[in-house]
Formats: structure tokens, sequence, C-alpha cells
């Protein structure tokens, strides 16, 4: 168990290696925090359009985004921990609450952007369906409005 562990953590280090060389190499200088606001946001974002199929195809019902969001926000609070012990077991880094809190809020934005843009697809696409009933016309008799 513990080498499955340490292989996890080495790897997990190895990305965060190629990360800070990445963003040094492309002149963007994020910091510490930042950089976990955007892997972590951008790493849920993926789970989430990978999993959401598979949960529809599994569920085969409407609340198929909550049961996707709540596994992800799982994951996402899972290995945010799991990268800063990680990280204090190798010596790779330094374990900080706040990489986890940025971790998980870089998320959280993320998703919210991607709700509000759902929701407004959703509700454009409500409006521009048309009603194909039929309308039925009542006539005077059929209202009871004779005048007596």
């Amino acid at each position: 168990m513990w080498e499955l562990i340490y292989t996890f953590t080495t790897w997990v280090a190895r990305v965060h290696e190629r990360v800070l060389r990445i963003n040094d190499a492309g002149g963007w200088y994020f910091d510490d925090k930042q950089l976990h606001f955007i892997v972590f946001g951008m790493f849920g974002m993926l789970l989430i359009f990978v999993l959401y199929p598979l949960f529809k195809f599994l569920a085969k019902h409407d609340h198929t985004m909550v049961v996707t969001w709540l596994y992800v926000f799982t994951l996402i609070i899972v290995l945010s921990f799991a990268i800063e012990v990680g990280q204090w077991y190798t010596g790779t880094g330094v374990m900080e609450s706040q990489d986890i809190a940025y971790g998980i809020t870089g998320f959280l934005v993320m998703f919210l952007i991607f709700a509000i843009l759902r929701g407004l697809y959703h509700g454009v696409k409500t409006m521009v369906k048309t009603d194909n009933r039929k309308t039925k016309v009542y006539s005077r008799d059929e209202l009871n409005l004779d005048d007596k």
C-alpha cells in the first residue's frame, strides 16, 4: 500500500514540477495559489465533461448533473488533501491549507460559470421551442355566454 501511495505521490510531484516549468516557460509566473486555482478548476471541469455522460447513461434521469457534481467535488477535495500531504511527505513543496482552499474554490468558480452558461443555453432552447398544440376555438354557445 505504501508503495502505491509513494508512486502516486511521486507522480504528482512530477506533474507539479512540470506545471511550474510550463508556467515559467510561458512567461505567466502565476504564484502557487493561482496555479492551484487554475489546475484544479480545469481538472475538475475535465472530470465533469468525462463523468457526466457516463452518469447520465447509468442513471437515466434528470438529476445526473447533481450526481456528477457531487462525485467530482468529493474527488477534488480528496485530491487536494492528497497532493498537500504528498508535498509534505516528499519535501517537494509546502503543505498549506490555503492551497486546498484555492484548488476547491477554482473548481467551484469554474463550475458556476459552466452552470450559468448551461442554464442560459437551456433557457434559450426552451424559449425557441414552438408550441405544436392545437388551439380549440369555442363558440358562444359552448361557453354559455348567451345574453338572457
